[in-house]
Parts: C-alpha cells; structure tokens; sequence
C-alpha cells in the first residue's frame, strides 16, 4: 500500500516545515501516545493507527502503528483532500465506516479506493480554546466493527488525551521560554541598575571631594560657605539616588536588598540620623526619644534611611516653628519608630496618595525631591515585615508610625 504523492503548493504560515516540525516533535515527546496506538490496533483488530496534524493546506503523521507495510512514517504526509479527516475537519465529527466497499455513503468515495481501505475511523484532535490539531485515525483493507460506540469512545478519549497532553505540552514550553526571558532580563536590570549607581555616584564623589576642600580653607569664609552649601547639595543628590536606585531594584523585579542581623545598638544609629539632621538643619527643633532595650532584627542601615526619609519628609512639609520629635521603643515585641510634625495637617484626600511612587501634594515647591521618599519607606517596611501608617490633622500634628517585629 503506497500513499500518492504531495502536490507542491507554497505553504501557509501554519504549514511551514518549522511549524510542522514543532508540532511532530510535541506529539512525539507524548509518551503514552505509542501505547495507545498499539491499543487502537489491538481492540479493533485494524493494522494502521495515527496521529496525524491536519490543516486546510497538509496532513502530516505524528505517530504511527504500522502492521500492514502502509509505508508511512512520522513527519510523512498525504494530499489532505485524498483523505477523510478533511471531512472530520470541516464538520469537526467522527467519520466511521466498517466496510466501504458495502457502505451507501462511502462506497464510491475516492479515499477508500485510493488507499485500497475497507475500515476506517477518524475522530477530532481539538484544543479546549476550540483550536483544531488533527485526528486520531485507523484503516485497515479488511472490514472492521469501528462504529461500535465502545470503539468510538474510545478513540474520543484517547484524542481528547492527546489533545491535554500537547496543551500541556505548549504550557510548559512557553514557561520555559518566559522563564529564558525572565532571567535574561534579571541580568539586564541588575546591569542597568550597577551601571547606573557607578556612573551617577562617581563624579557625585569628585563633587563631594571638592565641597570637603573648600570647608577646610577657614581663612576664607566665603569658600566654606560656598563648600558647605555644596556639601548639603551633594548629601541630597546622594539621598535622590539611593531613592532612585531602589525605585528600580523594586519596580524591576529584584526586589528591596536587605542584609538582616541582629541590631544591638540600633538607637545609636537611629541617633546619628537625627544628630546629621540637626547639624545640616540648625535652624530647627528636632527632639528625639530613643529607647531601644534589646535586640531587633532587621537591616539597621535600612532602618535609617527609613528615618532619615521621615525626618527630610518633616523638615519639608512641617511648620518652621514646630518641633520635630522623633520617638523609638520596643513595646510588646515590637519596634515601634515615629515621627511627628506640626504645621498644616496632610488633606485628607491625599491620606491615600502619599506613599505611592512620584507623588507630591500641589502645594510642594519646585526642588522638592522625585516625590519617592515615602514610597521608599514603605517599601523597606513591608520588606521587614512590617507596617507604615500616617495620621494627620490641626490638633494633633502629623505623625508617621514605622510598627516592624523584633525578632
């Protein structure tokens, strides 16, 4: 038994060999697809059993059973438009016939004379989203009792099986190609985000050295003040990059690096954050109540900047002449930090806004920072665990409360 050869048309997108390839290739990575073809030939005593891929355009073998030299291999094909699952396509429905020469419908059909068949069976290959694979096929030149509904059932369930199995088979290809991609871009973010930690930070450097030098020449006042008001300048510009640098680290996927210890001194720390703030800020009032009795573990540089980011954030938005107090103490296993500002309390429509990134009110002056200190600060927060929550109004002032677990 020859199959007639392949009339050669230009393929379609969905016929190209590539296509077909991948498609022969998903059938064959399907390991129970040989069993059942074997168990197709064995129930119904026919000695040919397929999985063929059918388009508009090529029908293509993906597997095969072959007990009776029909010469057909996976990858081989027919004309489409010589077989019968071109019908079974079109009307998506099994095609049956125990025996063609005797059968009304087929006995002058040209595919069981071209093929010298007597039985024959092919049942739909279809994916859940309705899209149309091929058929699950079996012929034999003796006749055969395909059209018993046992037989046909069976053939449904294998074909519905074959059909989750290449779905899953798709699933799991494009998972690992997103998984490809995934860490490719991974590799791309931390680049980006080291190239631009490198290039910004270095010539900030080379200002900050130069700043250093104008404040040491005491015999000129007008170069310390132009090298302390440089100094200020170049804190800030470091403090906008930091936020920047972890904007990215969190947006792009990597993540809030945090290097977790146990803190013995944490309220030293937190000290010399309010202490800078005073010196670089001597005009104002900022109180501290730092009471720390114990251990707490966290990032205590991440701790910091959360209050550095808070008192920047108060010594911006809070009134000139109120006090700033910033308040720390372990209460019930858990660290409680915050800061409290008077002057014009947060409206309450913008309650909900100011921690999301890039935000600032209406009322911020020109300069003010990228609107990230307080996105930042939650970020670093909940990395921890832990929870930032604001209050704000005309008698009680704004307080911002950092609550993170000690152990």
């Amino acid at each position: 038994m020859n199959p007639p050869s392949l009339h050669t048309t230009p393929p379609s997108p969905v016929d190209s060999a590539e296509a077909i390839a991948r498609d022969v290739a998903a059938v064959g990575r399907i390991s129970a697809v040989p069993s059942l073809l074997k168990i197709i030939c064995q129930n119904t005593g026919m000695g040919f059993a397929a999985v063929a891929r059918v388009t508009d355009g090529t029908w293509t073998a993906c597997a095969v059973e072959d007990t009776i030299a029909f010469g057909l291999l996976p990858g081989g094909q027919l004309q489409v438009n010589s077989t019968l699952c071109m019908e079974s396509r079109a009307a998506r429905l099994p095609v049956v016939i125990d025996h063609a020469s005797t059968d009304p419908q087929y006995r002058d059909h040209h595919t069981p004379r071209i093929y010298n068949i007597e039985s024959y069976i092919s049942v739909p290959i279809v994916f859940t989203n309705g899209d149309y694979f091929g058929n699950l096929c079996a012929i034999d030149p003796r006749p055969a009792n395909v059209s018993d509904p046992r037989t046909v059932a069976m053939f449904a369930a294998f074909a519905d099986l074959i059909a989750r199995q290449l779905e899953n088979e798709d699933r799991q290809e494009r998972a690992e190609v997103a998984l490809q991609s995934e860490r490719a871009n991974a590799e791309l973010r931390e680049q980006f985000i080291a190239v631009l930690g490198h290039d910004l930070r270095n010539p900030l450097s080379a200002v900050g050295a130069t700043a250093d030098l104008l404040i040491r020449r005491q015999s000129e006042p007008d170069l310390v003040k132009l090298g302390t008001r440089l100094k200020s300048s170049t804190r800030r510009m470091s403090g906008l990059i930091d936020d920047v640098l972890d904007f990215a680290r969190v947006r792009l996927g990597s993540g809030m690096n945090l290097a977790i210890r146990e803190a013995d001194f944490l309220a030293s720390g937190l000290r010399d954050v309010v202490d800078e703030a005073r010196a670089s800020n001597p005009q104002r009032d900022i109180r501290d109540e730092l009471s720390i009795n114990g251990v707490v573990r966290c990032d205590p540089a991440r701790i910091q900047q959360v209050l550095s980011n808070l008192i920047g954030n108060a010594l911006t938005h809070g009134g000139t002449d109120d006090p700033i107090v910033v308040r720390a103490a372990i209460q019930d296993d858990r660290l409680e930090l915050s800061v409290s500002n008077g002057g014009d309390p947060i409206p309450p429509d913008d309650l909900p806004k100011i921690f999301q990134p890039y935000w600032r009110p209406a009322n911020s002056k020109p300069g003010g920072g990228l609107g990230l200190g307080l996105y930042i600060c939650a970020e670093i927060v909940a990395a921890h665990g832990g929870m930032l929550e604001v209050t704000s109004s005309a008698p009680e002032g704004t307080r911002f409360v950092v609550t993170l677990p000690v152990a």
